[in-house]
């Protein structure tokens, strides 16, 4: 399964969970009794906090890829990093060529094309929390230059 069906079956199953929980909920709250009223807004609050985690996560996945298609369109993807036979990039090749690319990101704190590049460097080094961090300033960065 990619990883875009599998995020479209999950905004399917919890856009039917925040309905049968809905429901569920309104039945709580008719009671009028203060624990079920308490279970009732419960209800509703979580999965309205799971669907808002949702859709920062697609979006962050839609916005990401296009800014990736984009910079190869642009011929600019190409990072250098020699790829395993799985078409993953090398972990220790990454290491070794990553302090070009923050170097590159720090020269130019305003291009989202360096801050993409030092984020996919990242990813291939393993270190997904900068990866994440870098990809989504390269987002902002764009957004506030179009």
């Amino acid at each position: 399964m990619t990883t875009r069906a599998g995020a479209l079956l999950m905004a399917a199953l919890l856009a039917l969970y925040l309905v049968l929980v809905g429901w569920r909920a309104v039945q709580f709250v008719a009671t009028g009794e203060p624990v079920a009223v308490g279970i009732g807004v419960a209800l509703v609050v979580l999965p309205v906090i799971a669907a808002w985690a949702l859709w920062r996560e697609i979006a962050f996945g839609v916005r990401s890829q296009a800014l990736v298609r984009r910079l190869e369109t642009e011929g600019e993807l190409h990072l250098g990093l020699p790829l395993l036979a799985s078409g993953r990039p090398d972990r220790a090749a990454a290491d070794a060529a990553f302090p070009a690319f923050r170097e590159a990101a720090e020269a130019n704190p305003g291009s989202w094309r360096a801050w993409l590049r030092l984020g996919l460097v990242y990813d291939a080094a393993g270190d997904r929390r900068r990866a994440r961090a870098a990809v989504r300033r390269a987002i902002t960065l764009e957004r506030a230059g179009r």
